[in-house]
């Protein structure tokens, strides 16, 4: 009887391991920039074609290795990091699985080039699916190379998972990022299609190196911390003050003996650091390093070794929240915020951050209606006059003006407002009934439909600004934003590649003329980073103008004039689904007559 149990075959197994640890372009980098750190490399060069698609070359300065252990290398488990099982329980390199050379091969055509020794005597084999197709001496400077050519050209289910050009050239420069902050003694270069993207020289100091990937207006802003003490638990880097802050996790570098790690203990205790300082969905700017005894920390757990597990998990978290704490304490960004930037338009008018009065609504309606004449010739440019009726503003672009106060045309408008509850709630009454209203839950669903009725429409209202603003991002959201700016562009935005990683902004929404445009932007290509560009899920839609509709809308805390309130609900009646807000809460509340009579035990 034959047995239902049998041994893989070599090259299967390489393939599953493949699965594991290559899951596109950036991993196959990842693996070979950490081989040649843990080489010792002093030069790093990372030269890619399509993405990394069609090639993925790293050629380091490191030790090299000879022919042997050249042949060595390209076996499963084979590798110089450990000898044995104690070995694990104090690991200072940065791979150690011996797994990452035969699973890449296996899945390209792969060139691997090295030599050990100052008189150029080196080697070269070439495999192909797994397979060693050729192998000859060759003369080549100390150090190692590693080419891959056609990543997944034998396995085209996983290859046709990739996503464009740009994003993946993104991924990878997001890696080469990470290594480049954890390693300023090596110097590194990224070098895509023939055109180099950045270089940074080995000793840079890290704020350096921090402002050069992360965006230079940064640099001003980072807080440096040190923290413990050298060969127990120390923590060093720099953080940013809470008014410096993201809408996604992607800006926490965290840093363990080296490694860079997504670990939810070690980033629990960084935001427990900002506590109380950060609004709901808004996360912290860092580059921390943690150095710890490799013998409290496990980083055997998870094949891309992202993933850690330490011994006493509770200590690490309490130093490193603590350690955040303290520094934040002496932050400027503990300062109240800055008045919102101002941007001229093409009127040539600079738009200041003041509080709108209500006994100015003439004067700002005749300014209005000016601007409106000078740019008749261009109707899908709504010129940005001050808007008086709200702060933020409510009013939309003129071609769907809402109802004035006093047009008793729908539910809403037509009740008596009574007041605001603590800055946050408006106060109606309805007959007998008693309505309370969510001022921001009400204005997002308004500012929502707004944005979504312009989108679906193809030609929303635009304001351009007569200087342009340059905006830098990292790398990963630079791709990103290029990728979608076409999307970006149909919901109002007019903005260009600037060079690099920058790009300028000649035009927003009008809608949202009064939001901070940096922010709104990078919190917008945050949520783009996981939307298909194939087709974009109306989910996935709605999800990005939600965040659109959060920028610039009347906050829970905001005082309003009466004639501001009324112009909210009268703008709630021109809009769906208006009792609740785009995340599900509610809008308004009832309490009736016999509510209120039977609190105070009447009737």
């Amino acid at each position: 009887m034959s047995s239902k149990i049998c041994i893989l075959p070599e090259n299967l197994c390489n393939m599953i391991a493949a699965g594991e640890v290559v899951e596109r372009p950036a991993s196959v980098i990842k693996e070979l920039v950490e081989n040649a750190l843990d080489a010792g490399a002093g030069d790093i060069l990372v030269e890619v074609e399509g993405g990394g698609k069609k090639l993925m070359r790293v050629t380091d300065d490191g030790e090299g290795m000879a022919r042997d252990d050249a042949f060595l290398c390209l076996e499963r488990h084979a590798t110089s990091k450990i000898r044995q099982a104690r070995d694990l329980a104090a690991l200072t390199t940065l791979g150690f699985r011996g797994e990452a050379l035969p699973a890449i091969a296996s899945v390209s055509r792969l060139t691997l080039r090295t030599c050990a020794n100052e008189q150029g005597e080196g080697v070269e084999i070439y495999l192909e699916g797994g397979s060693v197709r050729k192998s000859q001496d060759l003369g080549l400077p100390r150090g190692t190379s590693i080419e891959v050519r056609s990543l997944f050209f034998n396995t085209p289910a996983r290859r046709k998972f990739l996503r464009r050009d740009e994003t993946e050239l993104g991924h990878i420069a997001d890696v080469v990022t990470k290594q480049a902050l954890a390693h300023p003694h090596v110097r590194f270069r990224l070098v895509h299609n023939g055109r180099q993207l950045f270089e940074v020289r080995r000793g840079s100091r890290l704020d350096e190196r921090i402002a050069a990937f992360l965006g230079r207006s940064l640099l001003k802003e980072l807080v440096p911390v040190e923290a413990g003490r050298a060969g127990e638990l120390y923590l060093s880097g720099f953080v940013c003050p809470p008014t410096v802050n993201r809408s996604a996790t992607s800006a926490i570098y965290m840093f363990i003996n080296g490694r860079y790690v997504r670990d939810r203990v070690v980033q629990h205790g960084v935001l427990e650091g900002y506590r109380n300082l950060l609004m709901k969905g808004r996360y912290p700017v860092v580059v921390l390093f943690l150095e710890i005894d490799p013998a409290e920390v496990d980083v055997n757990v998870h094949p891309t070794k992202h993933e850690v597990r330490f011994r006493d998990q509770g200590r690490v978290h309490d130093f490193i929240a603590e350690a955040v704490r303290q520094v934040l304490k002496g932050s400027p960004g503990l300062r109240p915020p800055p008045e919102p930037q101002t941007f001229p338009t093409t009127s040539g008018e600079v738009k200041e951050p003041t509080h709108n009065r209500c006994d100015a609504a003439e004067a700002a309606r005749h300014r209005i209606g000016e601007a409106l004449s000078a740019y008749g010739q261009r109707p899908d440019i709504v010129p940005r006059a001050p808007d008086v009726s709200m702060r933020p503003p409510v009013a939309v672009a003129p071609a769907r003006t809402p109802p004035l106060p006093g047009d008793r045309g729908g539910f809403f408008s037509s009740l008596r407002y009574l007041g605001q509850y603590r800055n946050g709630y408006l106060l109606c009454q309805d007959g007998n009934d008693l309505i309370l209203i969510d001022q921001h839950a009400a204005h997002e669903r308004i500012r929502f439909e707004q944005l979504r009725a312009d989108f679906r429409r193809g030609a929303p209202a635009r304001q351009s600004l007569l200087f342009p603003l340059v905006i830098e991002f990292d790398f990963k959201a630079a791709a990103v934003l290029e990728e979608f700016l076409p999307l970006v562009e149909r919901f109002g935005f007019e903005i260009e590649p600037f060079g690099g990683k920058s790009f300028a902004v000649k035009a927003l929404p009008a809608i949202l003329a009064e939001t901070d445009v940096e922010g709104l932007l990078r919190d917008l290509v945050a949520d783009l980073e996981g939307v298909s560009q194939s087709g974009v899920a109306d989910d996935a839609l709605d999800e990005v103008l939600m965040r659109l509709a959060c920028h610039g809308v009347v906050r829970a805390d905001q005082a309003l004039a009466p004639g501001e309130a009324q112009r909210l609900l009268n703008d709630l009646d021109g809009v769906d689904f208006s009792a609740h807000c785009p995340h599900g809460r509610p809008v308004q509340a009832r309490l009736t007559l016999g509510d209120v009579e039977r609190m105070f035990r009447r009737g």
